[in-house]
């Protein structure tokens, strides 16, 4: 089966979703009629606070939705990415797309497993993908992963728990990109990090844009992490796109109050 052609790697069309009811809890409202388009190697900033919908949002178009936890499932519009809408997603489309699609979920470098080594957790996307890849070749491909997030080689054979949360997440940063996808999705990459080293952190995924060929999605709360990473931003506030466009044109002449509040708190930080 061919993959689905396509022009932008992310269309988002009057998306809307939710969460439905589970248990005692009533549904929730996640997204609403969300339109925009992330064309190739361009990186969109999803900027939002806490319950805004962004990390929906990196779920969904990373084809990350069924995973642990509450599922959210789009009620309106679509969003396509690379071809394959969300909505109509089958297993077999899901898995073939995901190889394609990189994801670096919340507090990756955290959630990184204690009990397998540097080299064994890079190359892991590798093995999920074909089990009888050539040891050798992986062995070179993780370390000139190893070498584009800036760890040296003697990382390789450390755990986890031996690392640095900044080293922490550079490794999580490899494994995401270890496959060379044509899409990264990052929801939160600095959270959890160290106030020192978040900047670096950033500064890699803006280099590793400028070296590798692909689209990204950043997702923050924090606007300040976003400026130097990404030229264009999308603003979430309850579900609900307040502003769109160049990082200039959102905060220079903003036109939604949050907007307003998020463009004070850049100057006061200038």
């Amino acid at each position: 089966m061919t993959a689905p052609q396509y022009r932008d790697p992310i269309v988002l069309s009057d998306l809307s979703a939710e969460y439905p009811p589970r248990g005692a809890s009533s549904g929730c409202v996640a997204l609403r009629g969300i339109s925009l388009r992330v064309r190739p190697d361009e990186v969109l900033g999803v900027l939002g606070e806490s319950g805004s919908g962004k990390s929906t949002l990196a779920r969904i178009i990373s084809a990350r939705a069924a995973g642990a936890g509450p599922v959210p499932r789009i009620t309106g519009g679509d969003a396509t990415v690379m071809g394959y809408s969300m909505r109509r997603l089958k297993g077999r489309e899901r898995t073939r797309l995901t190889f394609h699609v990189g994801y670096l979920q919340q507090d990756a470098g955290a959630r990184l497993d204690r009990g397998s080594t540097v080299a064994d957790l890079v190359a892991a996307p590798i093995y999920e993908r074909d089990k009888h890849f050539s040891r050798r070749e992986a062995g070179v491909r993780v370390a000139s992963m190893l070498d584009s997030v800036q760890l040296s080689l003697g990382v390789l054979q450390k755990y986890p728990y031996e690392l640095s949360s900044g080293q922490q997440q550079r490794v999580a940063i490899a494994q995401a990109l270890v496959l060379g996808p044509s899409l990264l999705v990052a929801d939160e990459p600095t959270a959890g990090i160290d106030v020192t080293v978040r900047d670096s952190v950033v500064d890699l995924l803006a280099q590793l844009h400028g070296m590798h060929d692909f689209a990204a999605v950043i997702v923050s709360h924090d606007a300040r992490v976003l400026r130097n990473a990404t030229a264009t931003v999308a603003v979430l506030q309850s579900g609900s796109l307040v502003g769109y466009g160049t990082m200039e044109e959102v905060f220079t002449a903003p036109i939604h109050p949050y907007v307003s509040q998020l463009a004070e708190a850049l100057r006061l930080s200038e």
